[in-house]
This record gives C-alpha cells, structure tokens and sequence, in this order.
C-alpha cells in the first residue's frame, strides 16, 4: 500500500495533467486564490479516500500533517467554499481515475447497488433545510431515515465508474432506468453516471422484474444479472391448490380455531408439539398457543370482573 506522499503526489499529477488539458485560458475575475483548482480537487477526494470522521477530522489532519504539501492551506471554512465551487471538476477528475484505474479493455461487468445517505434524523420535525430534495425513506441497515439514496457502479476491481442518486423514498427500478438513460444518451448535466464500461450489471433482488430487464436491454443496452427470484404467492397458491386436488387450502384462521379447542387438556396431561409443527410450521405458534393451554386453574378473588 502506498503511503500518504507518493499517494498525494500521484494523485495530484494526474489531477493538474488533466486540469490544465480541459481548463479554459481565461481565468474568473477577483484575486486569487490560496489554493489552485488542481489543489482543491486534489485535496477533496483524498479526503474521501482515506475515510475520514468528518469534514472537521480532514481539516484538522491536513492542518497539522500536510503543510509541507500545501503551505498555502486557508481556513476551514473557505477551504470547505473552495471544494463547493469545484464539484464539477472533482466529478470529471474521480470519472477520469476511474478510466484510469479500470483501463483501456474495460471490466466483463459492474455492480450495481444502492445505498442510504441520511442528513438529519427522521422524527425531527419541521421541512429540513432539503425540502422538496430529501425525504423519508427505509433502508435495511438504518431502518426508516431522511435522505437521499446513493446508486452507484463498481468495476471488478472495486473501482466506482459511476454514481447517482435521488430521493431516498425512490425505488431501485426507476433510479436504474435513469442511471441507463444518461450513460446511453450522455448530458451534462448527468456527466457524474460515466460512460459505459461493459454493459453487463450484478444486481440483487431490489433490481428484479423481467419487463424493466427488457426494455433496459432494448432501449439501453444494459443487460442486468440478479439473484434468482423468489416465487410469488399466487404461484405458490396456485402450487396448493393443485396439489390438494383442486381444492382451496384451509383458512388459517380456522385452522386456529380447532386448535384453540384442542388445547383442553386433562390435569397432568402433556401437549404434542409435533402435531402443532406438523400444523402450524414453527416454534414461534407453538409458544403462543402452549402458554394459555398450559396456565394452571385458578380461581379469581372476590371482586374481580
């Protein structure tokens, strides 16, 4: 693994080779700058890199470790202002690495997942100050949040070749229909998506449903591999009802019912819990149904209703 200097070195080399081939010669009115664009963006995505706390721990780590590289290191604030005006530069320059890392012949195929990015709590009340950006959504790691949800593609190699994201209410259908769109048919204003690597996705059972893998396969040229999908109640249904003869399975609720009736059982007398797992499929219904059976008579005091 390469330590910090000749991280930073490498990686602002090909940060200012690239600045300089795409930047314009005129240069924005005001003074200049304390730090140059190919600094800022240098700085930005090390600070992602190296998976930093928080803004305020990267500031401080380069207050106190990188002064030697960057003399001309402004506060944090500016610094913060300084990466804000950037951000199109530091998604072309994180693009550009990725072409880079992943190379000329590309990768067989990507992954393709989403993740939850959370900016305020989600009982906290009052619109936040993303109203009409963010809004409530649930992952399976945090549960119900307020925020966005991240999509991104990551070659073989663990290299992220593009990303996007939306509300964090938005399923993963519709987000990989838009992620497809903008790489088919590029716009600037979606430039941070990339270009197409491969054509082939990984995905899992967020991504399933055969139509949207046709239309992404005729109009996009996206063919998308998940995990097997489960079958679907009606066709487990439709499995019972056919296996039974014809007939309808029982009600569950009457299966209870009868259940309910046997569970009188003389003093000292023992349950079977084998017919009750033959009926009911688990230890969690047993539970339930043998703490009442099970409770001792008792007779209630004088007074109780």
């Amino acid at each position: 693994m390469l330590d910090v200097d000749t991280f930073l070195t490498a990686l602002y080399a090909i940060t200012d080779d690239f600045y300089k081939s795409r930047s314009r010669k005129d240069r924005p009115p005001g003074p200049e700058a304390s730090l140059s664009p190919s600094e800022v963006v240098t700085l930005a995505i090390f600070a992602r890199f190296s998976r930093f706390a928080s803004e305020r721990d990267f500031y401080r780590y380069a207050h106190t470790q990188l002064r030697g590289a960057f003399p001309t290191l402004p506060d944090r604030s500016q610094f913060n202002r300084s990466v804000r005006s950037h951000v199109g530069l530091i998604e072309e320059v994180a693009l550009h690495l990725a072409e880079v890392l992943v190379g000329i012949d590309g990768c067989p195929y990507e992954a393709l997942d989403s993740a939850a990015m959370p900016v305020r709590d989600a009982k906290s009340r009052g619109p936040g100050w993303l109203a009409g950006y963010a809004d409530i959504g649930w992952s399976n790691w945090l549960g119900w949040y307020e925020g966005f949800r991240l999509l991104v593609a990551v070659s073989t190699t663990g290299v992220i070749t593009g990303f996007g994201f939306g509300a964090a209410s938005t399923a993963d259908q519709p987000m990989a229909e838009t992620f497809f769109a903008a790489r088919e048919h590029p716009s600037p204003r979606l430039a941070s998506v990339g270009p197409t690597t491969s054509g082939c996705y990984v995905a899992d059972k967020g991504f399933e449903g055969s139509e949207n893998h046709r239309r992404w396969l005729e109009r996009y040229g996206a063919l998308l591999v998940h995990t097997p999908q489960t079958q679907q109640p009606q066709a487990k249904l439709a499995q019972a009802t056919q296996t039974m003869g014809g007939r309808p399975p029982p009600d569950r609720g009457k299966r209870l019912r009868q259940a309910l009736e046997y569970l009188r059982p003389s003093p000292g007398a023992a349950l079977s819990t084998e017919w009750f797992a033959r009926s009911f499929g688990g230890e969690g219904s047993i539970a339930q149904l043998l703490y009442p059976a099970q409770r001792p008579a008792w007779t209630p005091p004088v007074g109780f209703r």
